[in-house]
């Protein structure tokens, strides 16, 4: 007995392996897809903990600038000024692709409702206020639209969701990109702001006549109703892992930092609020252990994580992007 107390206390003053805690903060977009990686990641290494904190792409670029984190993540790339700000060179790598939905709360209507750019653009600037307004009603022919008004949810915080939303937007409204334009935080003409993805998924939930824009999986997971878009062929396309991917292969040349907008892409298949979404790693770690994991895990991402994406309706790398991904880890150190 005295014997396996001696043993037991010394079991506890020796630390079992050394475990390594990799942190990381951003995007809240593909927040459920990096959970589903973290958690499988650290199953395979038991002594490598990946943190990640859902704060929004803003403030994943705030941190990865000030090197309080391992790495950031975004959804909108970082601007040519946000890199110059960098203490080392910052890599966009991109991880999967997802897309941006218009969902709603709007008693009594069930049909999946089919916006056109105009009236998304006419809803967030505010001069479509009602949901029976005729520029609704005639892209839903028969479908019984209530004399309600039309309260808008955007982000509070700043955040990629957002750029992907505004950059849309601003590319099929010129009334919206000379009065708002876009970013990770813009002025917005009408409407009240949540936190996060999660955020406004809740307050569309709980307020009637409500509309915002998400991220495909808060849509499907919370089971809010979200919208058909008219994309740029004039088709109106549901966004999925199918119409994800068409927009992703409208990218004929990729830069070589990744740095691509997909939205509004042509094709008559293509979703077009679909967007790619970024980690922001230092090119050179402050710890040169953590940069090996880091690139370790990012080969691991490309390899085997993609494999996981469907499921979380995420679309994968473009094989053609997956390939410059992998030459993009050799410059992490």
């Amino acid at each position: 007995m005295i014997r396996r107390i001696a043993l037991l206390c010394l079991a506890l003053a020796v630390p079992a392996g050394a475990q390594t805690t990799i942190n990381g903060a951003g995007a809240t977009f593909p927040y459920p897809m990096y959970s589903k990686w973290f958690s499988e990641y650290h199953k395979a290494h038991p002594d490598i903990q990946i943190n990640y904190q859902s704060i929004g792409s803003g403030g994943g670029i705030r941190q990865v600038l000030a090197g309080t984190v391992d790495f950031g993540a975004s959804d909108g790339p970082m601007s040519d000024e946000q890199l110059s700000q960098a203490k080392t060179k910052i890599l966009h790598v991109p991880t999967v692709l997802g897309a941006n939905v218009p969902a709603y709360n709007i008693p009594g209507v069930t049909a999946e409702l089919k916006f056109t750019p105009e009236v998304l653009a006419g809803i967030f600037l505010g001069k479509i206020a009602s949901w029976n307004d005729p520029a609704i009603a005639a892209a839903n022919p028969g479908v019984n639209l209530p004399n309600q008004p039309i309260i808008v949810i955007h982000r509070s915080d700043g955040s990629g969701t957002t750029y992907i939303w505004t950059d849309y937007l601003s590319k099929v409204s010129p009334d919206w990109q000379s009065q708002v334009g876009k970013g990770t935080s813009v002025k917005w003409p009408v409407g009240l702001g949540g936190k996060g993805n999660e955020g406004v998924a809740g307050m569309i939930r709980q307020m009637q006549g409500s509309i915002g824009y998400i991220e495909l999986i808060y849509a499907i997971s919370n089971k809010i109703s979200y919208g058909i878009v008219k994309n740029a062929a004039g088709a109106f396309v549901k966004a999925s892992l199918e119409s994800v991917t068409a927009a992703a292969a409208s990218v004929k040349s990729m830069p070589a930092d990744f740095r691509v907008s997909i939205t509004n892409a042509p094709g008559k298949d293509a979703y077009p609020i679909s967007s790619f979404t970024w980690l922001l790693i230092p090119a050179q770690s402050k710890d040169a252990s953590k940069g090996k994991i880091l690139a370790d895990f990012l080969t691991w991402m490309v390899d085997d994580g993609q494999k996981m994406t469907a499921e979380l309706a995420y679309a994968p790398l473009p094989e053609s992007v997956a390939t410059k991904v992998k030459a993009e880890i050799k410059q992490v150190r």
